[in-house]
């Protein structure tokens, strides 16, 4: 497990690191978790296609897989070991259309047989070659110390290790390779306003006579000419117009859905319901309901997470298990907001973004390693600092929005019943999407004056999750997860 002390390699180590893009934070996916999904399909998927371009395709008889610390402990429930078989078919999260995932499962499992990279028919068989290492934290001899490893080994015909390869899965769909750095931070692209800190952001803000909004738009416009993404503006507004679309789409499906989770908890869908109720409360010619815009709220946070947990396709944001969060706040913002505009959910995505950045380069935004103020609470910080962006908040007062948010959601552990991203995550998404609301509200009311910094409560969360008991940090072992089997 990471030790207290890899804290002070965390905050203020700034340097000259690569930033983080806000299209690596924003990703689209498959449910039903960033770390657990996303991360471990992605990896086998890399392993795979690194067989294909080494030429060393051919020559693979048998893949090994093998799951480690939480990856193992609640890796079931996650769906790690359909992400496993799919990643190593050759499918991306990105691009993997969900329609087909079951079918695609199914044939893999009925005949033992598995596409490596979507190419070299190769005998798989579950029970054999992957493995759920639950007693063992990290892989043997691993070099990086995370909860989330995996290691996975392909041999040819005759027995013998042709490659092996070890991966961690830290976050928000984000791997790195055993002995590698970020990989959000291996493309060496000049922006033009690099921050590692919420002090370095105002300041340089300030001193350029910028909104974080501005400025991080400037430093994607760039990225994506570098890049050859020509004209630059074009690319990065469209690519957040597209964002927006597939969390509406996914909020749309979430509340025309009705049904029972998979997974066995046999969690009814409410998200369906409950926007049924608030639809004829409207309807009726009774007086308007003061509080109809959190009850919306709720609904649009919960109908995320259910897709979410149905495996459906949703934007990470920052983690699949804080995906409703920023969605709901936004979707507050667009329909109950006078005003509201497409510049201001621009806004929203941008300073929801470089907020975002700052938890993902100084601190944690993985469950597994910091517990769930690294996942919703997380959410919640960036939706609180979006929402005062669309709003025309000053830049103290989003910094103070951002940090409110943080500041009452410390210490919440990561304690999923079953394993599965249902009870509570579904629920504390809705309460993460309310906080967040009520965190700007306060931030606007108040000024950018307050005490505790963002850094600070930044840096207070990393230590808090290094505190933590791993029990507590998305292994099932503790919490709501012991106490309450049978539900």
């Amino acid at each position: 497990m990471v030790q207290k002390g890899a804290a002070s390699d965390k905050i203020g180590d700034g340097g000259n690191r690569k930033m983080t893009s806000l299209f690596d934070l924003y990703k689209v996916g498959v449910g039903p978790s960033s770390s657990h999904t996303m991360g471990p399909m992605r990896a086998a998927c890399r392993f795979a296609l690194e067989l294909r371009e080494t030429g060393l395709l051919d020559c693979v008889a048998r893949v090994d897989v093998a799951l480690y610390g939480s990856l193992a402990l609640t890796g079931l429930g996650h769906a790690t070991d359909r992400a496993v078989l799919l990643g190593l078919a050759g499918n991306e999260p990105s691009t993997l259309d969900p329609e087909t995932m079951e079918a695609t499962l199914a044939a893999i499992r009925a005949e033992k047989t598995l596409p490596l990279a979507g190419a070299h028919a190769m005998e798989f068989v579950e029970e054999r070659d992957l493995h759920f290492e639950r007693a063992t934290m990290l892989p043997p001899g691993a070099r990086r110390e995370h909860p989330n490893g995996m290691r996975l080994r392909a041999f040819d015909a005759q027995n013998v290790l042709v490659v092996e390869k070890t991966y961690f899965s830290i976050g928000g769909g984000f791997i790195v390779e055993d002995g590698d750095g970020d990989e959000a931070r291996v493309d060496a692209v000049e922006i033009p306003y690099p921050f590692h800190s919420a002090a370095e952001l105002l300041e340089m803000a300030a001193r350029h006579r910028l909104s974080i909004s501005q400025l991080m738009f400037k430093n994607e416009c760039a990225r994506a000419s570098a890049l050859g993404h020509e004209p630059p503006e074009k690319f990065v507004r469209e690519g957040i117009e597209n964002l927006w679309r597939v969390m509406r789409e996914c909020v749309q499906r979430g509340m025309k859905t009705e049904g029972e989770l998979p997974g066995g908890l046999k969690v009814k869908r409410r998200a369906h319901r409950l926007a049924h109720r608030l639809r004829a409360r409207e309807s009726e010619d009774r007086l308007a309901d003061p509080l109809a815009a959190l009850d919306w709220l709720s609904v649009y946070a919960m109908a995320v997470n259910e897709e979410n947990a149905a495996g459906g396709r949703v934007v990470t944001a920052p983690t699949n298990g804080a995906a409703g969060v920023v969605p709901a706040v936004a979707h507050y913002y667009e329909r109950f907001t006078p005003g509201a505009s497409a510049e201001g959910i621009e806004r929203f995505f941008l300073s929801s973004a470089a907020i975002g950045i700052l938890y993902k380069e100084n601190a944690s935004i993985s469950g597994a390693e910091v517990g769930c103020q690294g996942e919703v609470g997380v959410a919640c910080s960036m939706a609180a600092a979006g929402l005062a962006a669309a709003l025309g908040a000053s830049n103290g007062e989003i910094e103070h929005a951002a940090e409110i948010a943080m500041e009452h959601n410390l210490g919440m552990t990561c304690d999923p019943i079953g394993g599965l991203v249902q009870i509570p995550c579904i629920e504390r998404n809705a309460m993460g999407a309310a906080k967040a609301m009520h965190a700007t509200r306060i931030a606007m009311n108040e000024g950018a004056e307050h005490k505790v910094s963002l850094d600070q409560v930044m840096r207070t969360m990393y230590l808090t999750g290094m505190d933590m008991q791993s029990r507590y940090k998305e292994t099932s072992l503790a919490g709501l997860a012991l106490n309450q089997i049978e539900c």
